[in-house]
């Protein structure tokens, strides 16, 4: 589910509370290298390929999953932060522990590091590295990691906070919480920065509302952070992850990305920053493959503005390849764009096999767009090549809109084709702009039910001159 928030609510204090920064007095069972014999160890989730699961109803809890194949009931060997040194009390640095305990687990397969509950963890910028590590670590995150907020902490920027690369079968599961307290982070945003393309179809209907929200003030004692922000989680160059359970908010950036990783399980999670955030997006996916989300709540500042979206691809005249995309039964609410597609002219290469079914949208300005002029500038150059798109179904999307149901602008030597629309039922609800009927502009394709409203400008067919990629082009 994707949820937008309205307010500017994140410059209220995001630190973390003060009962999280105490340490408990309670018993944590510190024990590394304790060997299988206990049903109380954490088990990870078996991974498979993953495949679509059926829609899903509502339950009262999650069972828990059976253990992967090789576990024996157990682990071959726990790592607790807190036998390394962490201290947990939120503001010493407990990196070095972090990175003594992942070293300690990284030589073991099917080991566990634990974070345990109850203990705020101070953490810098760290890597959990392989490709010498065994495989099937779990990371049995039940407590909280927080991220420094002092300027010297980040150097002159860096793109990631936490960092998995080149591990073989990593799940990170448990009831804790990534938090990046990035509120420190967005009062330096320039808001002249680039914005999205869409906003050129905001037309208010009275002068009264705000086109750009006032500059933050800032603390003059606070020094300024780097202008590069940090993605909180990412994956890079891994087999088989999962993520579970956890939480991950307010980060600087982007909370969760994975990129060239293969086969990837996120499921019951949930992600979480203010609605007006800037650029907080919840999940990217880049260059991977046998992707798998669900039931799971994203609750955050760029997509809960954009809502699902397939891009931007083609930038700077690159090529992209996206292919058997199906996003399904999911609820967006109060977002700018509901479903995106988006290209930039002068891209090559293809999105075809795109699926989206079964999509509630409510109050969403413009819940169903494909966008082949994409620009985040005020101008941008002209090109006739692009990234073609075909074979996208749309089914099932219900729901109210603010400004404009559908939006088709596609490219004029690349028109979209195979564009399948089923049971569309938008209907209209006037808040703050002005409305607007169906848009399309080269988009072929079908109307397999009628649709409210009227898609009248959709082309039944094919175009007649359809130019055929060349070799160059196709993926």
């Amino acid at each position: 589910m994707c949820n937008a928030r309205r307010g500017k609510h994140w410059r209220h204090s995001r630190e973390t509370s003060a009962s999280l920064l105490k340490k408990k007095t309670k018993s944590h069972g510190r024990s590394h290298h304790n060997h299988h014999g206990g049903s109380k160890s954490p088990t990870a989730p078996s991974h498979k390929t993953p495949s679509l699961p059926p829609s899903p109803e509502p339950v009262e809890a999650t069972p828990p999953l059976p253990p992967q194949k090789g576990y024996k009931g157990g682990r071959s060997a726990t790592f607790n932060v807190l036998d390394f040194g962490a201290k947990g009390d939120g503001s010493t640095d407990d990196t070095k522990a972090f990175e003594d305990a992942w070293a300690a687990a990284c030589k073991v397969e099917a080991s566990m590091m634990i974070v345990p509950a109850e203990y705020a963890f101070l953490v810098g910028p760290i890597s959990f590295s392989g490709p010498y590590c065994q495989a099937n670590i779990l990371f049995q995150l039940d407590g909280t990691i927080v991220a420094p907020t002092e300027n010297e902490a980040w150097g002159k920027g860096l793109l990631q906070w936490l960092e998995f690369t080149k591990l073989r079968g990593i799940t990170i599961q448990g009831q804790g919480t990534i938090d990046g307290r990035g509120s420190i982070w967005w009062e330096d945003y320039p808001f002249d920065d680039p914005i999205d393309d869409e906003t050129r179809f905001l037309i208010p209907l009275n002068s009264s509302v705000e086109r750009n929200p006032p500059m933050p003030v800032r603390n003059e004692l606070s020094a300024k952070m780097p202008s590069i922000k940090p993605t909180a989680l990412r994956f890079y160059g891994s087999f088989n992850v999962t993520v579970t359970g956890i939480t991950i908010q307010n980060s600087p950036q982007c909370h969760l990305k994975f990129d060239n990783c293969m086969g990837v399980l996120v499921h019951d999670m949930s992600i979480s920053s203010p609605g007006d955030s800037p650029n907080t997006d919840g999940i990217h996916l880049q260059n991977s493959k046998d992707v798998l989300i669900h039931s799971s709540s994203l609750a955050c500042g760029d997509d809960c503005d954009t809502g699902i979206s397939i891009g931007s691809l083609g930038r700077d005249n690159t090529k992209a390849c996206v292919s058997n995309i199906t996003i399904r039964d999911v609820n967006i609410h109060n977002t700018m764009t509901g479903v995106r597609i988006k290209t930039w002219q002068g891209g090559s290469g293809s999105v075809q096999g795109v699926m989206f079914s079964n999509i509630q949208v409510s109050e969403v300005q413009f819940p169903i767009i494909i966008d082949q002029f994409y620009c985040d500038k005020s101008t941008c150059t002209n090109q006739s090549s692009a990234v073609a798109l075909s074979g996208i179904t749309y089914e099932r999307i219900r729901g109210t809109y603010t400004v404009k149901p559908v939006h088709f602008a596609c490219s004029d030597s690349l028109p979209c084709i195979d564009v399948t629309l089923t049971a569309i039922q938008l209907k209209p609800v006037q808040e703050q702009y002005h409305l607007y009927n169906p848009f399309c502009w080269q988009t072929f394709g079908l109307l397999s039910t009628p649709t409210v409203p009227p898609i009248d400008c959709l082309q039944i067919g094919k175009p007649s001159k359809n130019r055929i990629q060349s070799d160059h082009d196709s993926c």
